[in-house]
Formats: structure tokens, sequence, C-alpha cells
């Protein structure tokens, strides 16, 4: 993605959000539930996962996004993609990597109860969207685990990276079940 604007970070997120969603929807409670020799969560985990790491993506925007504000640090329109975070966000999208412990899943939600919190989440991106638009959001970062720091634009983006990972896994998962 050349040159982003924040509209086209949340289209990009949506529109996979929805592929999801679709894929989601015509599984069975037997697919979402099977664990294929050796894969270490379901379907229904991974789902889970997604829920609980775009929760702390949310508050992890709105914590840097507030800190923009409080400075009065005001966009001028331009969003930032660092070219590290092109490079690590490319270089760890093809390596299976381990979830820490916090965002692992409890095995305790449906897949429609993590959609429904993943639905949640988007909507306080979408309550804190304006300001995303109002106030430079390149210069204050959160660490990432694997990627290091990392600015509020380029969270949201992994929003949408991270949910295109899953849906490849979850893809491959049901290959392997074979729907």
């Amino acid at each position: 993605m050349n040159n982003p604007t924040i509209a086209d970070i949340f289209a990009n997120n949506n529109n996979i959000h929805e592929k999801l969603k679709t894929t989601l929807g015509s599984l069975t409670a037997e697919q979402a539930s099977s664990l294929p020799e050796g894969e270490k969560w379901t379907i229904s985990q991974i789902v889970e996962h997604l829920s609980l790491v775009e929760e702390n993506m949310s508050k992890i925007c709105s914590k840097l996004l507030l800190k923009a504000q409080s400075g009065e640090k005001s966009s001028d329109g331009t969003v930032r993609i660092s070219p590290a975070f092109v490079e690590k966000a490319a270089e760890i999208a093809a390596i299976k990597l381990e979830a820490p412990d916090i965002v692992h899943p409890s095995a305790s939600l449906s897949i429609a109860e993590s959609i429904s919190k993943m639905d949640e989440n988007r909507k306080r991106l979408d309550q804190i969207r304006p300001l995303f638009e109002a106030y430079d959001c390149n210069e204050d970062k959160f660490p990432h685990p694997f990627l290091g720091d990392i600015s509020a634009v380029e969270w949201l983006t992994l929003v949408g990276g991270h949910e295109a990972r899953h849906l490849r896994q979850i893809k491959n998962l049901l290959e392997k079940i074979g729907k």
C-alpha cells in the first residue's frame, strides 16, 4: 500500500475482516473444533486469539493517539509507514511465530463470541478514527514483540495484516480438514 490514507487503511482492514467472516460463516462446529495433526490451535482458537490481539491493538492505538492529542501534534494528513515496519512485517509473514502468553486462546469462546468481540474492537477503532485523522500518529511508538517500536498508524495497519495472516492459516487448516 503506497502512500495510504487513514481511510485506505480502515477500508483494507474492513475488507479483510469481511473475508474472514465469510470464511467462518460456512464452518460446521466440527470444522471449527478440529485439530489436524501438527497444529497447535483449532480454527475456533485462532479466532479467539484474533479477538484478544485486536482488543490490545485498539487499546494501544487509543493510548498513542491520546498522547498525540495531549501533545497537540496536529496531522498534516500524511500517513507514514516506516520502511523498517514494512520489511519486518514481510519477514514475519512467511514464518510461524509463537504468540505471547497474554494472547493465547483459552478455548472458552465460540467463533460467534470471538467475532462479536472483534466487531466491538472495530467499533472502538471507528470511534477513535477522527483522532487518527486529526493528530500526527506517526511519532509516538509502542513496542510490538516481533516488530519493535511501531506507531499508532502502523498498529492500525497491523490489525488487517494480522487478520490476513490468520485467514491464510484458517484456509490451510480447512484444506487439512478436507473442506
